[in-house]
């Protein structure tokens, strides 16, 4: 999926003003000023669509985390400089503090079928032999049961129990 797709997607499920994503992106250590981020959001056709790097996406993702689970100690995690689906995944999950059920749950909203055992692969270290890529499809279905499952609802009212 293009970075750009998954920021518009988060964007538009959880409703984000575009003041709340310049404060994500700044507590992810990337400031990001209202045209860039405009610009970011754009579709593909737009002349002014310009293309959000890994790095950014990244801080984001990071300023999503210090934002719904508070800043820890020490310095602000430097973003990735190479983002993939799994990462992608691995940080909204922490985000969001869903459990694996929780993902399953989600998954299934989006009527994706998908095995605990599938989903353990997705998280484990790249140079495990149980370890698989997250495929697009995998990302694309999640984010759309979490867009049927929050849409209307508040992020900060979400606790993995609602």
């Amino acid at each position: 999926m293009q970075n750009n797709d998954i920021l518009r997607r988060l964007r538009y499920t959880f409703q984000f003003t575009d003041t709340n994503m310049m404060e994500l992106f700044a507590l992810g250590g990337c400031p990001a000023n209202r045209e860039t981020i405009s610009n970011w959001l754009k579709k593909d056709d737009d002349p002014d669509f310009v293309s959000i790097y890994d790095i950014d996406l990244a801080a984001f993702l990071n300023g999503l985390i210090i934002f719904k689970r508070g800043k820890r100690e020490g310095e602000i995690p430097k973003p990735e400089k190479s983002l993939n689906n799994n990462v992608i995944l691995r940080k909204l999950k922490i985000a969001l503090n869903l459990k694996d059920e929780d993902l399953l749950n989600l998954l299934n909203l989006a009527d994706f079928k998908f095995s605990r055992h599938e989903l353990s692969a997705l998280f484990r270290k790249p140079d495990q032999e149980q370890y698989r890529t997250c495929k697009d499809q995998v990302l694309r279905n999640f984010l759309m049961g979490l867009q049927l499952k929050f849409r209307n609802n508040n992020l900060d009212n979400y606790t993995h129990e609602s």
